[in-house]
Protein backbone atom coordinates (compact mmCIF):
# COMPACT_ATOMS: atom_id res chain seq x y z
CA UNK A 1 0.00 0.00 0.00
CA UNK A 2 1.18 3.17 -1.09
CA UNK A 3 0.64 7.19 -0.24
CA UNK A 4 1.90 10.20 0.02
CA UNK A 5 3.03 13.65 1.56
CA UNK A 6 4.37 16.18 -0.67
CA UNK A 7 4.66 19.49 0.65
CA UNK A 8 4.27 22.39 -1.72
CA UNK A 9 6.89 24.05 -3.23
CA UNK A 10 5.94 27.47 -1.53
CA UNK A 11 6.98 26.05 2.02
CA UNK A 12 10.09 26.90 3.66
CA UNK A 13 12.04 23.90 5.13
CA UNK A 14 13.17 24.72 8.23
CA UNK A 15 15.89 23.12 7.81
CA UNK A 16 19.62 23.08 5.75
CA UNK A 17 19.10 21.68 1.91
CA UNK A 18 22.65 18.76 2.36
CA UNK A 19 20.15 16.35 0.66
CA UNK A 20 18.34 18.68 -1.33
CA UNK A 21 17.14 16.77 -4.46
CA UNK A 22 18.23 13.14 -2.82
CA UNK A 23 15.97 9.68 -2.52
CA UNK A 24 16.80 7.58 0.43
CA UNK A 25 14.71 4.60 1.52
CA UNK A 26 14.48 3.87 5.15
CA UNK A 27 13.43 0.03 6.37
CA UNK A 28 11.64 -0.43 9.63
CA UNK A 29 11.01 3.55 9.51
CA UNK A 30 7.77 2.85 12.20
CA UNK A 31 9.54 3.51 15.05
CA UNK A 32 13.47 3.91 17.08
CA UNK A 33 16.12 4.14 14.73
CA UNK A 34 14.14 4.45 11.54
CA UNK A 35 11.34 7.28 12.32
CA UNK A 36 14.65 8.84 13.40
CA UNK A 37 16.19 8.26 10.71
CA UNK A 38 13.43 9.64 8.63
CA UNK A 39 12.95 12.43 10.51
CA UNK A 40 16.71 13.47 10.36
CA UNK A 41 16.82 13.24 6.75
CA UNK A 42 14.14 14.53 5.33
CA UNK A 43 15.77 17.55 7.95
CA UNK A 44 18.11 17.54 5.69
CA UNK A 45 16.44 17.86 2.40
CA UNK A 46 15.63 14.18 1.12
CA UNK A 47 12.26 12.86 0.05
CA UNK A 48 12.32 9.90 2.39
CA UNK A 49 10.96 7.09 1.50
CA UNK A 50 9.45 4.88 4.90
CA UNK A 51 9.40 1.78 4.79
CA UNK A 52 7.66 -0.84 7.19
CA UNK A 53 4.82 -3.15 8.16
CA UNK A 54 2.93 -1.18 10.50
CA UNK A 55 0.94 1.85 8.41
CA UNK A 56 -0.69 3.27 11.24
CA UNK A 57 2.84 4.05 12.40
CA UNK A 58 4.42 5.38 9.30
CA UNK A 59 1.17 7.57 9.07
CA UNK A 60 2.44 9.39 11.82
CA UNK A 61 5.74 9.82 11.11
CA UNK A 62 4.83 11.22 7.68
CA UNK A 63 2.65 13.42 9.49
CA UNK A 64 5.40 14.92 11.84
CA UNK A 65 7.55 15.36 8.12
CA UNK A 66 5.19 17.13 6.59
CA UNK A 67 4.73 19.31 9.69
CA UNK A 68 8.27 20.61 9.34
CA UNK A 69 7.50 20.79 5.26
CA UNK A 70 9.54 17.88 4.60
CA UNK A 71 8.67 15.28 1.69
CA UNK A 72 8.21 11.50 2.13
CA UNK A 73 6.48 8.78 0.88
CA UNK A 74 5.04 6.00 2.73
CA UNK A 75 4.85 2.09 1.90
CA UNK A 76 3.48 -0.66 3.65
CA UNK A 77 5.30 -3.50 3.47
CA UNK A 78 7.66 -6.70 4.78
CA UNK A 79 11.38 -6.64 4.62
CA UNK A 80 11.40 -10.48 5.19
CA UNK A 81 9.83 -10.98 1.34
CA UNK A 82 11.93 -10.70 -1.56
CA UNK A 83 9.18 -9.49 -3.41
CA UNK A 84 7.89 -6.92 -0.71
CA UNK A 85 11.37 -5.52 -1.90
CA UNK A 86 11.43 -5.26 -4.93
CA UNK A 87 7.92 -3.51 -4.50
CA UNK A 88 9.37 -0.67 -2.76
CA UNK A 89 12.09 -0.06 -4.63
CA UNK A 90 9.56 -0.25 -7.78
CA UNK A 91 7.56 2.50 -5.85
CA UNK A 92 10.26 4.50 -5.27
CA UNK A 93 11.72 4.54 -8.63
CA UNK A 94 8.31 5.20 -10.12
CA UNK A 95 7.57 7.95 -7.82
CA UNK A 96 10.94 9.39 -7.60
CA UNK A 97 13.07 8.51 -9.90
CA UNK A 98 15.97 7.95 -8.04
CA UNK A 99 17.97 6.45 -5.20
CA UNK A 100 20.72 8.21 -2.92
CA UNK A 101 20.56 6.33 0.22
CA UNK A 102 19.35 3.09 1.40
CA UNK A 103 19.17 2.92 5.17
CA UNK A 104 19.20 -0.49 6.31
CA UNK A 105 17.90 -0.84 9.48
CA UNK A 106 14.68 -3.75 9.42
CA UNK A 107 15.73 -5.98 11.96
CA UNK A 108 14.98 -7.75 14.95
CA UNK A 109 16.74 -8.92 18.79
CA UNK A 110 16.48 -11.96 20.88
CA UNK A 111 17.54 -12.01 24.12
CA UNK A 112 19.56 -14.93 24.97
CA UNK A 113 22.80 -16.72 23.59
CA UNK A 114 22.76 -20.44 22.08
CA UNK A 115 21.94 -22.18 25.45
CA UNK A 116 19.14 -19.57 26.38
CA UNK A 117 17.53 -17.84 23.05
CA UNK A 118 14.25 -19.10 21.64
CA UNK A 119 15.51 -21.59 19.19
CA UNK A 120 12.32 -21.24 17.80
CA UNK A 121 13.34 -17.55 16.52
CA UNK A 122 16.39 -18.47 14.94
CA UNK A 123 15.41 -19.01 11.81
CA UNK A 124 12.93 -15.85 11.61
CA UNK A 125 15.67 -13.55 13.17
CA UNK A 126 18.46 -14.47 10.25
CA UNK A 127 16.22 -14.35 7.70
CA UNK A 128 15.02 -10.31 8.43
CA UNK A 129 18.73 -9.54 9.88
CA UNK A 130 20.61 -11.71 7.49
CA UNK A 131 19.33 -12.35 4.12
CA UNK A 132 16.88 -9.65 3.70
CA UNK A 133 19.01 -6.87 4.55
CA UNK A 134 21.19 -8.40 2.07
CA UNK A 135 18.66 -8.75 -1.01
CA UNK A 136 18.28 -4.96 -0.21
CA UNK A 137 21.75 -4.32 0.03
CA UNK A 138 22.26 -6.08 -3.56
CA UNK A 139 19.17 -4.45 -5.04
CA UNK A 140 19.80 -0.81 -4.38
CA UNK A 141 23.58 -1.25 -5.18
CA UNK A 142 23.07 -2.84 -8.08
CA UNK A 143 20.82 0.57 -8.58
CA UNK A 144 23.16 2.96 -7.82
CA UNK A 145 25.46 1.52 -10.10
CA UNK A 146 23.25 2.60 -12.86
CA UNK A 147 24.62 6.34 -11.28
CA UNK A 148 27.82 5.79 -10.16
CA UNK A 149 27.18 7.17 -7.15
CA UNK A 150 25.22 6.35 -3.63
CA UNK A 151 25.56 5.50 0.50
CA UNK A 152 24.30 2.38 1.64
CA UNK A 153 23.81 2.71 5.57
CA UNK A 154 23.76 -0.41 7.26
CA UNK A 155 22.65 -0.56 10.64
CA UNK A 156 24.37 -3.05 12.80
CA UNK A 157 25.22 -3.30 16.20
CA UNK A 158 27.80 -3.11 18.79
CA UNK A 159 26.53 -6.15 20.05
CA UNK A 160 27.89 -8.19 16.92
CA UNK A 161 31.21 -6.25 17.19
CA UNK A 162 31.70 -7.56 21.06
CA UNK A 163 29.48 -10.35 21.51
CA UNK A 164 27.36 -10.39 24.80
CA UNK A 165 25.98 -13.44 26.25
CA UNK A 166 23.14 -11.33 26.70
CA UNK A 167 21.96 -11.20 23.37
CA UNK A 168 24.78 -13.66 22.14
CA UNK A 169 22.97 -15.41 18.83
CA UNK A 170 21.14 -11.90 18.01
CA UNK A 171 24.49 -10.68 18.16
CA UNK A 172 25.64 -12.88 15.63
CA UNK A 173 23.19 -11.99 13.19
CA UNK A 174 24.61 -8.48 13.45
CA UNK A 175 27.95 -9.57 13.09
CA UNK A 176 27.37 -11.46 9.54
CA UNK A 177 25.66 -8.76 8.48
CA UNK A 178 28.76 -6.54 9.41
CA UNK A 179 31.08 -8.91 7.66
CA UNK A 180 28.53 -8.47 4.41
CA UNK A 181 28.49 -5.32 4.33
CA UNK A 182 32.53 -4.83 4.63
CA UNK A 183 32.38 -7.09 1.76
CA UNK A 184 30.22 -5.18 -0.48
CA UNK A 185 31.99 -2.06 0.55
CA UNK A 186 35.20 -3.31 -0.63
CA UNK A 187 33.07 -4.61 -3.98
CA UNK A 188 31.59 -1.13 -4.93
CA UNK A 189 33.54 1.52 -3.35
CA UNK A 190 35.75 1.87 -6.50
CA UNK A 191 32.51 2.17 -8.26
CA UNK A 192 31.35 5.61 -6.19
CA UNK A 193 29.15 3.65 -3.61
CA UNK A 194 29.90 3.99 -0.17
CA UNK A 195 28.81 1.24 1.96
CA UNK A 196 28.95 2.38 5.93
CA UNK A 197 27.59 -0.18 8.88
CA UNK A 198 26.99 1.90 12.01
CA UNK A 199 27.18 -0.33 14.93
CA UNK A 200 25.17 1.22 18.17
CA UNK A 201 25.54 0.32 21.52
CA UNK A 202 22.11 0.27 23.92
CA UNK A 203 19.46 2.08 22.55
CA UNK A 204 16.32 3.26 24.77
CA UNK A 205 13.94 1.94 22.41
CA UNK A 206 10.92 -0.92 21.76
CA UNK A 207 13.30 -3.35 20.74
CA UNK A 208 14.24 -4.50 23.85
CA UNK A 209 10.48 -5.44 24.69
CA UNK A 210 10.16 -7.18 21.48
CA UNK A 211 13.54 -9.03 21.97
CA UNK A 212 12.17 -10.80 24.64
CA UNK A 213 14.67 -8.60 27.33
CA UNK A 214 13.70 -8.30 30.69
CA UNK A 215 15.40 -7.04 33.87
CA UNK A 216 17.18 -10.17 34.98
CA UNK A 217 18.62 -10.68 31.52
CA UNK A 218 19.56 -7.76 30.25
CA UNK A 219 18.05 -4.05 32.29
CA UNK A 220 19.71 -5.02 35.42
CA UNK A 221 22.67 -5.36 34.17
CA UNK A 222 22.95 -2.01 32.26
CA UNK A 223 21.24 0.25 35.23
CA UNK A 224 25.12 0.83 35.27
CA UNK A 225 25.51 2.25 32.16
CA UNK A 226 23.53 5.43 33.42
CA UNK A 227 21.99 7.66 30.47
CA UNK A 228 21.35 5.12 27.66
CA UNK A 229 21.43 6.50 23.91
CA UNK A 230 18.30 7.94 22.08
CA UNK A 231 17.02 6.98 18.61
CA UNK A 232 17.92 10.77 17.48
CA UNK A 233 21.60 10.18 18.43
CA UNK A 234 21.61 7.10 15.69
CA UNK A 235 20.13 9.22 13.29
CA UNK A 236 22.40 12.10 13.95
CA UNK A 237 25.19 10.11 13.15
CA UNK A 238 23.90 8.36 10.04
CA UNK A 239 22.90 11.75 8.69
CA UNK A 240 26.71 12.84 9.55
CA UNK A 241 28.19 9.80 7.38
CA UNK A 242 25.85 10.83 4.30
CA UNK A 243 26.46 14.22 3.87
CA UNK A 244 29.91 13.73 3.86
CA UNK A 245 31.95 15.02 0.78
CA UNK A 246 32.06 12.39 -2.15
CA UNK A 247 35.48 11.21 -1.45
CA UNK A 248 34.80 10.50 2.04
CA UNK A 249 33.78 7.35 3.42
CA UNK A 250 32.93 6.42 7.12
CA UNK A 251 32.94 3.01 6.85
CA UNK A 252 32.86 1.70 9.87
CA UNK A 253 31.23 3.51 13.21
CA UNK A 254 30.54 2.93 16.73
CA UNK A 255 28.26 4.70 19.11
CA UNK A 256 28.07 3.96 22.14
CA UNK A 257 26.29 5.51 25.63
CA UNK A 258 29.80 7.25 27.60
CA UNK A 259 28.71 4.54 30.45
CA UNK A 260 28.44 1.66 28.44
CA UNK A 261 32.07 -0.28 28.78
CA UNK A 262 30.79 -3.69 27.22
CA UNK A 263 30.09 -4.82 25.20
Amino acid sequence: MLTEAFIPDDMELIVDEKLKNKTAIITGASSGIGRAAGMQLARHGATVVLVARREKQLQAVAGEIKAFGGNSIVVVADMSRSEEIDRCLSICRERTGRLDIAVVNAGRGLAGGLLSSDESQWEEMYKLNVLSAARLMRRCGAWMLERGSGDIVVLGSVSGHHISPFSGFYGSSKWALASLAEAFRREVASKGIRVSTIKPGVVESEFQAVAGYDRDNFYKTIEKYGTLLTPEDVADAIAYVVTRPAHVLINDLIIRPIGQDYP
